[in-house]
């Protein structure tokens, strides 16, 4: 069987098989944004939106850089960087093969040409999905962590930087001394007010090279943006399922869901697509969504993921089937986070209810180990932020400090049946050994990981409350294990 690329995709008889395919002359498509982090969630969104767009824009076309790994490069270089989009629920699956992307650069050894393209006249915008670890922050204070071996690198060695905010501020220092106006860097990753928080980061990282280049980058443009689509990893079984609807072999393809959603803050100074022409909406604040996904969306993700792996459950889908679970993270929306949120309830209600029935997809395989990735940098956003203005109110927090519980269970790397888990974590090895000193005492072990101020600050260790609350639960967790605790939780 052909493999899918410009040439097979001509001949082949994809549109009687219905699969979409762009309806413009890719070769007349020229680059008009670098997107940092090329991995599935980038695909399965920006890229699709962008494809939607180039007939009547073709000035915008993307090059995308892997950071860490050129195994994204290397699945999409023999297929001219096409890849297939495949869309699945309960009714089916449908693919269109998205053209958008043409060229991943690696940026391990192809570094200089990244940062030169970046610096190139043509980019407009450098859009990045790096997860929240990729931004060598502080997640407890949204400060650049001038610590982190990479910013450390970075500093030392300007010119060769491994670190997204340092492949940006070189880029952006070349356009300085180029007589070039600073590209807009629009952040694309699941943190609050990611592009204020992007800003910060790159500003104090100009800051420290040079007074010059710190008053250049001064006046680029951060604009906060939300994403919101499920994209799970993709599975050999995925591979068979799109090369038997397309007749033709795809490396890599992406599995998503029929959802999705786009929220732009309008700041482009050197223009940018029309996005609200294929479905984003431009606003002039972003931070009410954004908040809303991550407390609602992601918070109840991130509980799921770690309880639902603890029970047993491979899939979200699984977990939110237990009537138990899905009590527990509907209660969790309703009664703890949504009472945080600026919008309306009826707003809240809908956007609750839609995610209920996008977690139950039987057809979105979205494993729960998955989710669980980064839990140290993800807790910050999606749980802890609800859980201070809780109780800063002195409201109840126990569904919200159950997640945290079940997070540091799972990081103890050994689940209820005594076996490994793989803990995929910046601060793994730190958290294993916690967790191992503890002995499975809940008040050590509780104690232990609320120490670590990178995850929880200097505050929530010493409130009574919440110390209490995360205990009790991690009690029950580590005697009775993560169904009885649910079920006891939520009767």
């Amino acid at each position: 069987m052909s493999r899918l690329n410009t040439a097979s995709l001509a001949s082949a008889s994809v549109h009687q098989r219905g699969v979409s395919v762009a309806n413009y002359d890719r070769a007349t498509i020229s680059p008009g944004i670098v997107h940092l982090g090329i991995g599935a969630f980038h695909r399965a969104h920006m890229a699709a939106y962008v494809d939607d767009l180039l007939a009547l824009n073709p000035t915008w076309g993307i090059i995308g850089a892997s950071l860490r790994r050129p195994d994204t490069r290397d699945a999409l270089a023999p297929q001219d960087f096409l890849y297939t989009l495949a869309i699945r629920d309960a009714s089916g699956t449908h693919c269109r093969v998205i053209s958008s992307i043409l060229d991943v650069l690696d940026a391990n050894t192809q570094r200089r040409q990244l940062i030169e393209t970046m610096a190139s006249s043509a980019i407009r915008i450098v859009s990045l999905t790096v997860t929240e670890k990729g931004y060598c922050h502080d997640p407890a204070t949204g400060e650049l962590d001038q610590n982190h071996p990479d910013i450390v690198h970075d500093l030392a060695h300007p010119e060769a930087p491994v670190s997204a905010p340092g492949l940006i501020v070189q880029a952006l220092e070349l356009r300085r001394k180029n007589g070039l106006a600073p590209f807009t860097v629009m952040s694309c990753d699941n943190l609050p007010s990611n592009g204020k928080t992007a800003g910060r980061i790159v500003r104090r990282l100009a800051e420290l090279r040079s007074p010059e280049l710190a008053a250049y980058v001064a006046t680029a443009a951060f604009p906060s943006t939300m994403i919101d689509r499920i994209v799970p990893a993709t599975t050999d079984a995925d591979r068979e399922i799109v090369k038997d609807i397309i007749d033709l072999e795809d490396a890599w393809p992406i599995m998503t869901e029929p959802f999705t959603q786009w929220v732009i803050e309008d700041h482009f100074p050197l223009g940018r697509p029309p996005f609200e022409t294929v479905g984003a909406e431009l606003v002039t604040d972003v931070e009410p969504f954004e908040l809303m996904k991550l407390r609602m969306l992601n918070g109840s993700h991130s509980t799921m993921a770690y309880l639902g792996y603890l029970a047993g459950y491979q899939y979200v889908s699984e977990a939110i089937a237990d009537p138990a679970i899905h009590k527990l993270v509907n209660g969790l929306m309703t009664e703890e986070a949504m009472p945080t949120l600026p919008m309306s309830r009826a707003t809240l209600e809908a956007y609750r209810d839609q995610l209920l029935a996008r977690f139950a997809n039987p057809a979105l395989k979205h494993r729960t180990w998955q989710i669980a990735m980064d839990g140290s940098q993800k807790l910050p956003q999606r749980l802890l932020g609800t859980i201070r203005d809780r109780l800063a109110k002195g409201q109840g927090i126990q569904r919200l400090a159950l997640g945290v519980a079940a997070w540091m269970r799972y990081v103890t790397g050994i689940d209820e049946q005594g076996n490994a888990i793989d803990v995929k974590d910046p601060h793994a090895a730190r958290l294993r050994a916690i967790a191992d000193a503890a002995a499975r005492d809940p008040e050590k072990l509780a104690a232990g990981l609320l120490a670590v101020t990178e995850i929880f600050g200097t505050d929530l260790a010493g409130n009574s409350a919440f110390r209490t609350a995360v205990t009790k639960h991690l009690k029950s967790l580590l005697e009775s294990g993560s169904a009885a605790t649910v079920a006891a939780l939520v009767a």
